[in-house]
């Protein structure tokens, strides 16, 4: 058995009595001169008296097997506890208390009880600028880092909340193929239909170590890879997995967060891009002119240029939500058609990278890459060098088989159409589980419908998984006339 994170051993109920042990208290394991501190779990009928349970990932570590005979005494807490409950008492954390907290979380030294109080504590007291710096560094320190030679590194980021934003899979291969290097590394979904990542394993595999990813970006210049195999800022990876039941986010792990993932691939110039919207993470230009201003000061601390651009976030970027659907519509903009407007964003993030590594002209170079099929030839040459099929079409990306049309109850203009809930009804189908499921939109803001119109298609790899998509629609008020 995995936990999946902590290191967790099982016990049985007279053992822990006779070892004053409890449940989620510390206990350290030797065998054969080896030691790992483990959290205790209480076992009722998994183990018998006198034996141990490990799971995978202690055995791993103590390279341990059936009828070993180990140590077990107590174990007092790590330090860092302490530090957590000062943040949750509202203290202002020094460099190297930031640090032995991510370091254990690193090591697996805290539960996931512990970790949720630290994000928790983030999330109500919040962290100063000074904080933030500290746990960008101790995130960096503790993970592993790109070794970029050629300069400049450049990188795009957005904030996220907004439905079909797959713009960096334009905007990598057009900065790519202007000779710029720009080593993307990306998420999965947390809370959306799909995450970067999602969408790109339509194309290619997206986990590869950090010496396949140099060597990829060597020879291509750029690449489109999942960060959380990496070791690069595996502690943000860990952060992330205890925020995402309650969907937490706060802001100043968000800061460090997307800070160290920049510094950890070795970025020197970042476009941050920062959704403005009812649905989206920052609702109003205000708080995101403050945010931005908030990563422009740290990055100049970590030695990274940033500079910050607010888009409307009010609808889905391109028609596509879901990984497949989503492959399409960027596929589609790569050969010169799909959506309008994710071309168009995607042309205005590229353009905006070329005047900050210095390159005139940058408007009309961008659209030229872009139209005369070199994005799409470094594109290929890019999912090639990941272990993908560089010759994919649009037939070869599969869509759920079951579908359903939504259609307009009256006639009217889109008034708004809310990006939660098209994510709710992508993830309803199947997405991003199922590389099929989604919605494809077939209306933006602004758009006069009739009665019977199609406002948009639901797909499904499953009849089950449709139908329930099918209720979400009924239930939830989607786009409004």
């Amino acid at each position: 058995m995995t936990s999946g994170g902590p290191f967790i051993v099982a016990l049985h109920t007279n053992d822990t009595d006779r070892l004053d042990v409890g449940a989620l208290d510390r206990v350290k394991v030797t065998l054969h001169g080896t030691e790992v501190v483990a959290i205790a779990d209480v076992a009722y009928g998994i183990v018998n008296r006198g034996e141990i349970g490990l799971f995978l990932e202690v055995a791993a570590a103590l390279n341990g097997k059936d009828g070993d005979l180990v140590q077990v005494i107590l174990e007092q807490k790590p330090g860092s506890v302490v530090n957590i409950k000062k943040k949750l008492d509202k203290n202002v954390l020094k460099k190297e208390e930031v640090f032995e907290i991510i370091q254990d979380v690193v090591e697996n030294k805290l539960s996931e009880v512990e970790t949720a109080y630290f994000v928790a504590g983030c999330y109500i007291n919040g962290l100063s600028l000074e904080e933030v710096q500290f746990l960008t560094e101790a995130i960096v320190r503790f993970g592993g880092t790109l070794e970029i030679r050629k300069k400049p590194v450049m990188d795009i980021h957005s904030i996220g909340g907004v439905p079909g934003n797959r713009v960096s899979m334009i905007v990598v291969p057009i900065i790519a193929a202007a000779g710029l290097t720009i080593p993307k590394t990306s998420t999965r979904s947390i809370t959306s239909a799909s995450g970067t990542s999602d969408t790109v394993e339509i194309f290619a595999p997206v986990a590869h170590t950090k010496e396949k990813i140099m060597e990829i970006v060597k020879e291509t210049n750029g690449c489109l890879v999942w960060g959380g195999t990496l070791d690069l800022a595996s502690a943000d990876d860990k952060l992330i997995k205890i925020e995402r039941p309650l969907s937490l986010d706060p802001e100043g792990i968000l800061l460090a967060s997307i800070m160290a993932k920049k510094k950890a691939a070795g970025a020197t110039h970042v476009l941050l891009e920062i959704p403005v919207g009812e649905d989206t993470k920052v609702k109003d230009v205000k708080r995101a002119k403050e945010l931005g201003k908030k990563f422009e000061v740290l990055g100049k601390k970590m030695g990274i240029l940033f500079e910050v651009v607010i888009i409307d976030g009010s609808q889905p970027v391109g028609c596509g939500i879901g990984p497949a659907l989503e492959a399409r519509d960027v596929l589609q903009v790569l050969q010169g058609r799909g959506p309008d407007d994710l071309r168009e964003r995607s042309l205005f993030l590229a353009e905006k990278l070329m005047e900050m590594a210095g390159i005139k002209n940058a408007e009309d170079k961008a659209k030229s890459i872009l139209h005369s099929g070199l994005a799409l030839e470094k594109f290929r040459a890019i999912m090639k060098a990941q272990g993908g099929n560089p010759d994919v079409t649009l037939e070869d990306i599969k869509i759920g088989k079951y579908t359903y049309e939504g259609v307009a109850q009256k006639e009217g203009k889109i008034k708004r159409i809310h990006n939660k809930q098209v994510a709710y009804l992508a993830r309803s189908a199947g997405a991003p589980q199922d590389k099929g499921a989604g919605v494809y939109m077939h209306v933006k803001l602004k758009d006069k419908v009739k009665a019977g119109d199609t406002l948009l298609t639901i797909y499904a790899e499953s009849n089950e998984k449709l139908l329930h998509a099918c209720k979400v629609w009924e239930e939830k008020e989607i786009i409004e006339l």
